[in-house]
C-alpha cells in the first residue's frame, strides 16, 4: 500500500481553542499515535502537533477514507466531537498529501512565511513515529524527500533571510551597523513584552553583556535573570549610555525618558555608533535624538515597515519555493509508482530465473564432461537470453505504473501466476 493521506487542523481553518483540545499533551504523543494508528487500523502514521497545526500522515487505500479513520480516531482519544471538527478538518491523499507534506517542511504552510522552526518539528514527530515502529517504507521515503526539500529552499531561494517580526527586525539592524554581534553590549530600559524578545533575540546572536533596568527594580532583576543579563538601579541607568552599544527601550512612560543631551554626552565619550531601539508606545525617546552624529534611531513604526517590507520579499520567495516544491512532487510520486512496480518485476524475474537455472541444471545433468569453462559459457548464455526477453516486458512495466496504469501489473501478475509481494 503506497498512497498517503494527511488529515489536520491549522491556524487557518480552526481557532486557537479548538486546536488546544485537540493537541495531545507532549507526554502523550506517543500514546496518542499508537491510539490512533490502532483505531484507524493505519500500517503507517506520523502525528505532527504544534501550536499552529495538528496533522496525522499515513497510508491508505482509497485515501479519503483512511483520512477520515484517522481523525475520527484523533477525536475519540482526544474526547473532542468529530462534529465540532468536521468544518475545520482537510484531508489530502496522493499527489495533494505529498505537495502538502513538502509545503508544510519547507514552511510555506506556516504563519510566518519561512520560520526554520517548523523543520524540526517535523523531524520531532519523524524520530517519534520512527522509534514507535509506526513508519513504512512510504512514509519513510515521504519525509526524507520532505527534509530535502526544505532544506534546498533553505538553500536555493531566500525566503528565510529577511526578518520579518519587530524584534528580528531590530537584531538585523544592528548586525548591518555593527557587523558581527558578537561581545556588543546592550541595555534593555524597561520591561515590555516586545523589548525583552528583543533583547533575548540581540543574546542570541552573542551580545554580551545585558544590562536590565526598570523602575520596579524586582521586574529588572527577574528579567535579567531570565536573559542571563545583570540589574542596573534605574535612577542611575543613564550613566551606562556610554558604555553599550545598544539600547532597547520598552518603559511604560508617558513622556520620553532617554533625552538628546544624555545621548550626546554618552557620544562624546565613545567612538562607536550608538544604536536605539524604541519599542515603546508612546515613545521612550525625545525628538532630536536621531539627529544626533553618530547615532541610530529607530523606532516602532520604522522597524515595522522593514518588517512589511521584509514580508513581501518573503512572499516574492515564497512563489519560487512554491514552483520547487511541485518540481519535487512529481519526483516523489515517480519514485512512488516505480516502487509499486518493484514487486510485479522482482516477481516476474525471480519465476523466470527460476525456469532458466533448472532447465540449465537438467542440461548439465546430460553433459558431465563439461568443462568449467562451458558451464560458465552456458550460464552467461541463459542469463543473457532471459535478459533480452525481459528487457521489453520491465520497461512496459515501469512505464505503466508510472502512468498510473497498474492494471499492466495485474496483468502481468496474472499470465505468469506471479506471488503477491508488498512494495519495500
Amino acid at each position: 500500500m503506497t498512497r498517503p493521506f494527511v488529515a489536520g487542523i491549522d491556524y487557518r481553518s480552526a481557532p486557537i481553542a479548538l486546536r488546544e483540545r485537540l493537541a495531545p499533551p507532549a507526554d502523550r504523543l506517543a500514546d496518542v499515535l499508537a491510539e490512533i494508528r490502532e483505531g484507524a487500523a493505519l500500517a503507517e502514521a506520523l502525528l505532527l502537533s504544534t501550536c499552529n497545526r495538528i496533522e496525522i500522515y499515513g497510508v491508505g487505500d482509497p485515501p479519503a477514507d483512511a483520512a477520515a479513520a484517522a481523525a475520527r480516531a484523533l477525536c475519540r482519544v482526544q474526547g473532542v466531537e468529530a462534529d465540532t471538527v468536521a468544518s475545520c478538518l482537510y484531508t489530502h491523499g496522493d499527489a495533494e498529501a505529498v505537495r502538502h507534506c513538502l509545503r508544510v517542511a519547507a514552511s510555506l504552510e506556516s504563519m510566518v512565511l519561512g520560520e526554520p522552526q517548523i523543520l524540526g518539528q517535523v523531524k520531532a514527530a519523524f524520530a517519534l513515529a520512527q522509534e514507535r515502529g509506526s513508519l513504512g517504507p512510504t512514509l519513510q521515503q515521504l519525509m526524507a524527500h520532505a527534509f530535502g526539500v526544505a532544506k534546498r529552499v533553505r538553500t536555493e531561494t531566500e525566503l528565510g533571510r529577511h526578518a520579518v517580526s519587530v524584534s528580528s527586525v531590530a537584531v538585523e539592524l544592528a548586525r548591518k551597523i555593527f557587523g558581527d554581534l558578537d561581545g556588543r553590549r546592550a541595555l534593555l530600559v524597561g520591561s515590555g513584552e516586545m523589548g525583552a524578545l528583543a533583547a533575548r533575540h540581540l543574546v542570541e546572536q552573542g551580545v554580551r553583556p545585558l544590562y536590565v533596568t526598570n523602575r520596579t527594580a524586582g521586574r529588572a532583576e527577574a528579567l535579567a535573570a531570565d536573559v542571563g543579563g545583570t540589574s542596573v538601579p534605574f535612577e542611575t541607568w543613564t550613566e551606562m549610555l556610554s558604555q553599550v552599544d545598544i539600547v532597547v527601550t520598552a518603559a511604560s512612560v508617558t513622556a520620553p525618558i532617554v533625552r538628546a543631551a544624555d545621548v550626546a554626552r554618552a557620544i562624546a565619550r565613545r567612538t562607536l555608533p550608538l544604536f536605539l531601539i524604541d519599542i515603546a508606545v508612546p515613545r521612550n525617546v525625545a525628538p532630536g535624538v536621531d539627529a544626533l552624529p553618530n547615532v541610530f534611531c529607530y523606532d516602532v513604526d520604522d522597524l515595522q515597515r522593514v518588517a512589511d517590507a521584509n514580508t513581501r520579499e518573503r512572499e516574492r520567495e515564497a512563489r519560487r519555493a512554491a514552483a520547487l516544491v511541485d518540481r519535487e512532487v512529481e519526483t516523489f510520486l515517480a519514485r512512488l509508482r516505480d516502487r509499486r512496480a518493484a514487486p510485479t518485476i522482482v516477481s516476474l524475474r525471480d519465476k523466470l530465473d527460476g525456469i532458466r537455472r533448472a532447465e540449465l541444471d537438467r542440461a548439465l545433468t546430460r553433459l558431465p564432461d563439461a568443462s568449467p569453462e562451458m558451464r560458465l559459457a552456458l550460464e552467461a548464455m541463459t542469463n543473457r537470453i532471459l535478459n533480452k526477453i525481459l528487457h521489453t516486458p520491465l520497461v512496459t512495466l515501469q512505464a505503466s505504473s508510472r502512468n498510473g496504469r497498474d492494471e499492466i501489473g495485474a496483468l502481468v501478475a496474472e499470465l505468469f501466476g506471479l506471488e503477491p509481494r508488498s512494495a519495500r
